[in-house]
Order: structure tokens, then C-alpha cells, then sequence
């Protein structure tokens, strides 16, 4: 009975979290309109973080008040979700793409899942399959592949150390998600890691700094212009909070490790957007990683199918 009702709940979790990652490829096109209306990647960050946790708090606090409700044991949770699953992964990855290749900072910022399966496996001493440890290692060679990594090119080492760190903070996304999910709802959950990453971004780029103008320019989107601010409201809203929440809510069905690996097919859905909607053809390369990289999910999402793929090594203390 467990085992039956265990697999509508992870095919449903599965979904949610791809759906989450298809609306994170889809700010992709919405933030490089704004920026190349002369917007910069700071202040993009600071606005469409800021805006969704101003549009979505009031909401959460008019129709589920008590999912706004938190204990002061939940401070530490708040604040490492908000700081690091939200401001830290924009902010950091910002900085690497300033400073290495776009395809260079997207394989560095991936890494976040064989990070996940280390700290399940080092810090909560738990054994995971080996077609999880498979799945990772080709999904990120697939990445690696769809990325278009030159050999041979010159780092600057500041860009790899940004990379690196917003993968370490997109890990904390997986594993403080994980966690604040079993106990929290999404909802709340979801506002509030916004509002603090929110505080955070306005500090580094005051949005109110910006001149006006910029306010009223035009971003080009397939041809029509539209209005920056229509832009960063979609951004807020399409390609901010709503994937957050998405997210957080299949974590709650979705261990970290698979849904870890799952996020790797963002810059998948963003290659092929661009293939539709920008005519840039995919290479056969390109094409080889994109397999590689379906494979390794699969394989993950395959990984001991009867029950969640982690199994403990030794129960807890206390």
C-alpha cells in the first residue's frame, strides 16, 4: 500500500520540480532583454528578487497567514535558505559570468549536485546507489558537452571561485529546501527565503540607485519592444517566485539528490529555447551532451525505485 501510494507522489513531485526548472531556463531570455536595455546584471538580481517577495508575501500573509508563522528555532533556517538558496546563487553566478564563459560558469554552478550527494553521504553517513553517483557523473559530462567547453582556456581564477560558491549555495538550496519542506509550508517557506534574500541583493544593488530611465526603456523580446518594467515583473513572478515554489513544494516528496539532478536539465530547456525561439541551432555535440545529461537523470530517478534512494548507514544519535 506504502509502495503505491509512494509513486504518485514522486511522479507528481518529479513533474513539479521539472516544472520548476523549465520556469528557471524561461528568465534566462527575460533577464538578457533587460539587460542588454542597459540594466545591469546587479540590479536585474536585486529588482526580480525584490519584486517577488514584495508581490508574493502580502498574498501569502492574505490567504494563509499561519504559513507566515515561524518559531525562532526556524531563524537558522530562514536565513541560510534566504542567503544562500536565493540571493547567493544569483549573486555569485552573476560574478562568474562577468569574469569566465557563460558555459564555463553554468558547468561550475552545476556542480551543485555531486556536492548534495557528498553531504548525504559524508555528513549524514547515508549510502547512495551507485547509479546515483552514475546518473551525476554523466549528467554533468553532458552538461559539460551542451556548455561548449573549450580546452585550454585561460580562467580568471575570481570567475572559477564565484562559480564554485554559488554552487556550494545552490546545494544549500537542495538540502535547506529539503529540509524547511518537511516541516513548513511551501507557501511560507517560499516568501520568506525571498524577503531575506531580498534584504540582501537591495543592500548590494540598491534598486532606488538606478536612474529612472531605465525604468521606461524598451527590451527586445522576439522582435516587439516591451517596456522594462513589464519585462521585470514577468521575471519576478514567471521566472522567481513561482519556480521557487514549485521547487520547495516537490521537495517535500523529492529527496535532495534526486531533485539535485533534476535541475541540470535547466540549461538543457534553455539551449532548446533558444533553438526555437532565437534560431541557434543545437551541434551534434550539444546534441550528444543533451542525451548524456537525459541519461544521468534517468538513471538517478531510477536509482533503488521501491523507496527513497538514500539508505542509512547507521540511524542518527539521539
Amino acid at each position: 500500500m506504502d509502495r503505491i501510494a509512494w509513486a504518485p507522489s514522486r511522479a507528481r513531485a518529479t513533474g513539479l520540480s521539472l516544472t520548476s526548472w523549465a520556469l528557471f531556463a524561461s528568465s534566462g531570455p527575460l533577464a538578457k532583454a533587460v539587460m542588454a536595455a542597459g540594466w545591469p546584471p546587479a540590479a536585474v538580481t536585486s529588482v526580480r528578487i525584490a519584486l517577488a517577495a514584495a508581490l508574493l508575501v502580502p498574498v501569502v500573509a492574505v490567504l494563509r497567514p499561519r504559513a507566515l508563522r515561524f518559531r525562532r528555532a526556524d531563524l537558522g533556517l530562514l536565513l541560510g535558505y534566504g542567503l544562500l538558496g536565493v540571493a547567493g546563487v544569483q549573486l555569485f553566478f552573476f560574478l562568474a559570468v562577468a569574469r569566465v564563459p557563460v558555459g564555463v560558469a553554468m558547468v561550475l554552478v552545476n556542480l551543485a549536485p555531486g556536492l548534495v550527494a557528498l553531504w548525504v553521504r559524508v555528513v549524514r553517513r547515508t549510502r547512495l546507489p551507485g547509479l546515483v553517483w552514475l546518473g551525476v557523473g554523466l549528467a554533468t559530462a553532458g552538461l559539460a558537452l551542451v556548455a561548449q567547453i573549450g580546452l585550454g582556456a585561460r580562467l580568471d581564477p575570481v570567475g572559477v571561485a564565484a562559480g564554485l560558491a554559488a554552487a556550494i549555495c545552490s546545494a544549500g538550496y537542495f538540502l535547506l529546501g529539503e529540509r524547511g519542506a518537511s516541516r513548513h509550508d511551501s507557501l511560507g517557506l517560499t516568501a520568506a527565503g525571498l524577503a531575506v534574500g531580498a534584504v540582501v541583493v537591495i543592500a548590494v544593488s540598491p534598486p532606488w540607485s538606478l536612474p529612472r530611465d531605465l525604468l521606461t526603456a524598451s527590451a527586445v523580446l522576439g522582435g516587439p519592444r516591451v517596456p522594462a518594467w513589464l519585462v521585470l515583473l514577468a521575471l519576478a513572478v514567471v521566472g522567481t517566485a513561482l519556480p521557487y515554489l514549485a521547487g520547495l513544494r516537490a521537495l517535500r516528496d523529492l529527496p535532495s539528490a534526486l531533485a539535485s539532478v533534476l535541475s541540470l536539465v535547466e540549461p538543457l530547456i534553455a539551449a532548446g529555447l533558444a533553438w526555437l525561439l532565437l534560431d541557434q541551432t543545437l551541434s551534434p555535440t550539444q546534441l550528444a551532451g543533451a542525451a548524456l545529461l537525459l541519461i544521468g537523470a534517468v538513471l538517478v530517478q531510477l536509482a533503488d525505485p521501491t523507496r527513497s534512494p538514500a539508505t542509512p548507514i547507521s540511524s542518527r544519535p539521539g
